[in-house]
């Protein structure tokens, strides 16, 4: 099983964004930090998740089991639906891949259980 913290971090609405990945399981362990374009944070948030389960897709095809600190992002995985047009496509894009993996979860954890996608996302908007 592939565990997938993720997490998007904003500097302004919209500001400097930056997107942190970690990924654990399977011998494999992965820390990404990444800016991205300037934009709000539950779009940094929509982009750590997409951008992570490729990552996951490149390492499985088994069970990917995906935690954020977000729960605008899990609600929409979950519900399979989101309001913004802008998250639509990334929401679609997600669900893609999630249908590759043979089992995918997501879950909601606080902050607290979330630090390392979270420095990982902090790094990568002071560069």
């Amino acid at each position: 099983m592939i565990e997938l913290y993720v997490d998007g971090a904003s500097a302004g609405n919209p500001g400097k964004s930056g997107i942190g990945i970690f990924l654990k399981g399977e011998g494999h362990s992965l820390k990404i930090s990444e800016p991205i374009e300037p934009t709000n944070n539950h779009t940094a948030e929509f982009l750590a998740l997409l951008r992570g389960m490729e990552e996951a897709s490149k390492l499985t095809s088994g069970i990917v089991s995906a935690r954020s600190d977000s729960k605008i992002v899990v609600s929409a995985v979950e519900n399979q639906f989101v309001k913004n047009e802008l998250h639509k496509d990334y929401l679609a894009r997600i669900l893609k891949i999630a249908e590759t993996f043979d089992y995918f979860f997501i879950k909601w954890i606080p902050d607290s259980e979330n630090r390392a996608a979270d420095e990982l996302a902090r790094q990568a908007i002071q560069r």
